[in-house]
């Protein structure tokens, strides 16, 4: 209940809106007379996700150097111009394919209310009575899962999985790919996953648990098992999930929720004994999540931004 009357306030305070109007005002807005090259590129990779209408497009000068997809209503992606001048033509493409792609999944309301929930959860007298460090984890860890899969909706665009590779790599390196070795970085990828020590595996959890995005070179790993597991290859050949048959996102999180649970608890199981009560503790509230959201699912499936 608690959980439920979090995301109608989040609604209530029009955060979308006042992000909307920033980007306006702050930002270059991309179209066929602004930056035309980048415009037409939203637009090619669009049709080939069939995507059901154009999507606004921002240039940022932020000091960061990342994309992120905002709104739930009217959706709007806002490139960072550091990121920008680090990438090629190609790399470009894959970045704003992995934007539509939270899009075309649906992802974009949930994170949109994430975020907000990320700024606010210290300030909010509602959010009193929430395991907050237990909840941010469980839905960070639920975004790092979302940034995956639009990694695969990238590939699918694009068809070239060496290319989102390469974009990968240049965001861990912060230089162009021009500079850097692509196989030399997925045999890094190769020896990261295959890193057996337990107590290592801890750290890097503790490592990315505040964070919304996985590390590139995890990235990278997953899209080269997801390459050799056959489904890249199937979905080109066209067996795959059509529009109509889609699977509510919330029903999906919540099947996420109920998975990274029991990972949480076993993850912890790892460290030891004396730490074994703080996982049950997360996993308890993953399951708790999980619950939610499939009741939410049962219900509407959009919430407006008026």
């Amino acid at each position: 209940p608690m959980l439920d009357t979090v995301v109608r306030k989040l609604v209530e305070f029009r955060y979308e809106r006042a992000l909307r109007q920033f980007y306006l005002g702050n930002s270059v807005k991309v179209g066929e007379r602004q930056l035309p090259g980048l415009w037409a590129s939203l637009e090619g990779v669009g049709k080939i996700l069939d995507m059901p209408s154009s999507y606004d497009l921002y240039v940022s000068g932020s000091i960061t150097a990342n994309a992120r997809t905002i709104g739930s209503q009217q959706p709007m992606i806002v490139f960072d111009s550091r990121l920008l001048a680090q990438l090629g033509p190609g790399e470009q493409r894959v970045v704003l394919a992995h934007e539509l792609g939270h899009i075309l999944s649906d992802h974009v309301l949930y994170m949109t209310a994430l975020d907000i929930l990320m700024r606010a959860s210290g300030n909010l007298p509602l959010m009193m009575g929430l395991p907050v460090r237990a909840v941010k984890a469980v839905l960070l860890e639920w975004m790092r899962a979302a940034e995956l899969s639009c990694d695969r909706a990238a590939t699918l665009a694009v068809r070239d999985p060496r290319i989102v590779c390469r974009t990968l790599m240049v965001t861990a390196g912060g230089i162009p790919a021009d500079q850097l070795d692509l196989d030399a970085f997925m045999a890094q990828a190769m020896e990261y996953e295959s890193w057996e020590d337990s107590h290592d595996r801890v750290r890097r959890f503790f490592l990315e648990i505040g964070a919304t995005h996985s590390y590139a070179v995890r990235r990278v790993s997953e899209v080269m098992k997801w390459i050799q597991s056959g489904e890249y290859d199937r979905i080109v050949r066209g067996e795959y999930r059509r529009r109509g048959e889609d699977t509510n996102v919330r029903e999906e999180a919540g099947d996420a929720m109920e998975f990274y649970a029991e990972r949480f608890r076993g993850l912890f199981r790892e460290i030891g004994e004396n730490v074994t009560n703080l996982g049950s503790q997360v996993g308890d509230v993953s399951q708790q999540l999980a619950d939610w959201l499939r009741s939410r699912g049962a219900g509407s499936g959009t919430a407006r931004n008026d």
